[in-house]
C-alpha cells in the first residue's frame, strides 16, 4: 500500500485531498490515468504495477482506492500524511516530507524534461500560470 500510495502521489502530482477522495472506478487502466470533472492526470508504469498489486491483495469492497490498514475504510488526509512521514523516516530522511513536496518534485521533473509551463499548469490543476511559476521557482 505504501509503495502504491507514494508512486501515485509522485507520478501524478495529485493533491492529497484528490487522492483521499479517489475511488477505484476512477482509474482508467488502458491509458494509466485518473480522470474526473476536475482534470485528468496520468501515472507511470511503475505506479500501475504497485497499484494493481495493492488492489489485488485487498479483500474488501470499499470503493476507495486507498483504505486504512486495520479497519478497512477510506483513508483520511491525516492518515495519508502519517504514512508519508513513516516512509520518509524508514528511508532515513532526516527532515519531514510533506505530500505537497511530491507535487513540487513532479512539477520540477516535468520542467526538467522539457514540458511547457502551460502543460505543467494543466496537469497540476492550477487556474493561474503564476501559481505554477511560483511552485517552480
Amino acid at each position: 500500500m505504501e509503495k502504491a500510495l507514494f508512486e501515485f502521489m509522485f507520478s501524478t502530482g495529485c493533491r492529497i485531498g484528490e487522492i483521499v477522495s479517489l475511488d477505484k472506478n476512477c482509474i482508467n487502466w488502458s491509458n494509466r490515468s485518473k480522470g474526473d470533472k476536475e482534470r485528468e492526470v496520468y501515472f507511470n508504469k511503475r505506479c500501475e504495477i504497485w497499484l494493481k498489486r495493492y488492489l489485488d491483495l485487498r479483500q474488501d469492497k470499499d470503493p476507495a482506492i486507498f483504505v486504512t490498514e486495520r479497519h478497512l475504510h477510506r483513508m483520511s488526509i491525516g492518515q495519508m500524511r502519517y504514512i508519508i512521514k513513516r516512509i520518509s523516516s524508514r528511508a532515513g530522511i532526516n527532515k519531514e516530507i510533506h505530500s505537497h513536496q511530491l507535487r513540487h518534485c513532479y512539477a520540477t521533473h516535468l520542467l526538467n524534461t522539457g514540458a511547457p509551463i502551460d502543460v505543467i499548469q494543466s496537469l497540476l490543476g492550477h487556474e493561474k500560470s503564476e501559481t505554477t511559476r511560483f511552485m517552480l521557482s
